[in-house]
């Protein structure tokens, strides 16, 4: 490529070694870059003789899009709520998408100490990208999910601004994210069930290549080892967050030589399938084995009996994410693109000192 030949905001980053979003950003005249940075970039920009491409119509619908990998569960609508409250007062309407993913092949991911060198990863379908584009939306927040490179590249030449709610992966450092303190969390609900003199704990993970909950089992497993006990082969279980791998799993765990006196599911969906595997095995809750969740979702308070678990603020955690995207819609910078919000531990009727523990099958 010669000095004056047409370049691309993707080659300009390359060369400047510097991401998309922030190519963008000096174009657009944001005033978050680094001055050392920014002269690099307009030094390339002018080198290489960049023409941008023209500006799309002002956007007058006023709309955000909010992409989810699931709609069918208690806690996307949560989220859902924390979003529309906080559009509703600013005047703006929610496209809500269910996407279907397709694999991609993570070329970062060496720089990612969570993941593997070409681990396969996922990412949307590309369609919605057409569709959003066509819909001329003013911003998008993803849930729960993640962009390839190139889907990253071409929102920040159409000028839309992305927050993730509870990313999928490490968070990408241009892309403000909100999360959850999920290690956290996962830590005081093993701790609790120490603390009641439970040693035989079990924890039921959701998806390995999902960040947070890779967070939940690190937290148990902190716990555990602080507490100086072991975790047996088979005690650490891998589900879906779904109710049906949380039965699954728990029978499984049921059927161990020695099993566990408690166990913390990663999330409450799972831990509603302990709760069915139990009742199907003619055991209690908590008289036969404690049980502790996280989310905290509606269906935790009239669990039979109530569920003790870790909550996780989504509605909260959805609203600050669309205040975060608003501001970016509205040309401001944010005092910070990575948030975590805290989890504390709800304790209910689902937890027992082991003392009280009289489960038949529980054998030493």
């Amino acid at each position: 490529m010669t000095s004056r030949s047409r370049a691309t905001m993707a080659e300009i980053a390359a060369e400047a070694g510097v991401s998309v979003p922030t190519v963008s950003k000096v174009l657009n005249g944001r005033h978050d870059v680094a001055p050392a940075t920014r002269e690099r970039i307009e030094e390339l920009l002018r080198a290489r003789s960049y023409l941008p491409r023209r500006n799309p119509p002002a956007r007058t619908a006023g709309l955000i899009d909010v992409v989810f990998v699931d709609l069918g569960s208690a806690w996307a609508m949560q989220i859902l709520a924390g979003v529309e409250e906080v559009a509703h007062r600013a005047g703006t309407g929610v496209v809500v998408s269910a996407v279907r993913h397709t694999p991609h092949v993570d070329r970062d991911a060496e720089r990612n100490r969570f993941e593997p060198r070409g681990r396969t990863r996922t990412a949307p379908d590309r369609r919605w990208l057409e569709h959003l584009a066509a819909r001329r939306s003013d911003g998008v927040l993803l849930v729960l999910s993640e962009l390839a490179a190139d889907q990253r590249a071409r929102l920040a030449e159409l000028g839309i601004p992305v927050v993730v709610v509870d990313p999928a992966g490490q968070p990408d450092p241009s892309v403000p994210s909100v999360g959850a303190t999920n290690w956290t969390g996962a830590l005081t609900a093993t701790e609790h069930l120490i603390g009641l003199g439970h040693q035989r704990i079990a924890v039921i993970g959701g998806p390995g290549d999902v960040l947070c909950s890779r967070a939940r089992v690190d937290g148990y497993r902190a716990a555990m080892h602080a507490a100086g006990l072991p975790v047996p082969a088979g005690y650490e279980r891998t589900g879906d967050f779904t109710s049906p791998t949380g039965h699954r799993e728990t029978l499984a765990l049921l059927d161990l030589p020695t099993p566990p006196t408690a166990v913390f599911a990663a999330a409450d969906e799972m831990a509603r399938g302990a709760y069915e595997a139990l009742y199907e095995r003619g055991l209690r809750v908590p008289d036969d084995m404690s049980v502790v969740g996280f989310d905290d979702l509606e269906q935790a308070r009239w669990s039979i009996p109530p569920l003790t678990t870790v909550r996780q603020p989504l509605t909260e955690m959805a609203g600050l994410a669309t205040r975060m995207l608003l501001t970016l819609i509205a040309g401001e910078p944010l005092d910070s693109t990575r948030l975590e919000l805290a989890t504390p531990l709800v304790v209910r009727a689902s937890t027992a000192a082991l003392g009280n523990i009289s489960m038949s099958s529980a054998r030493s």
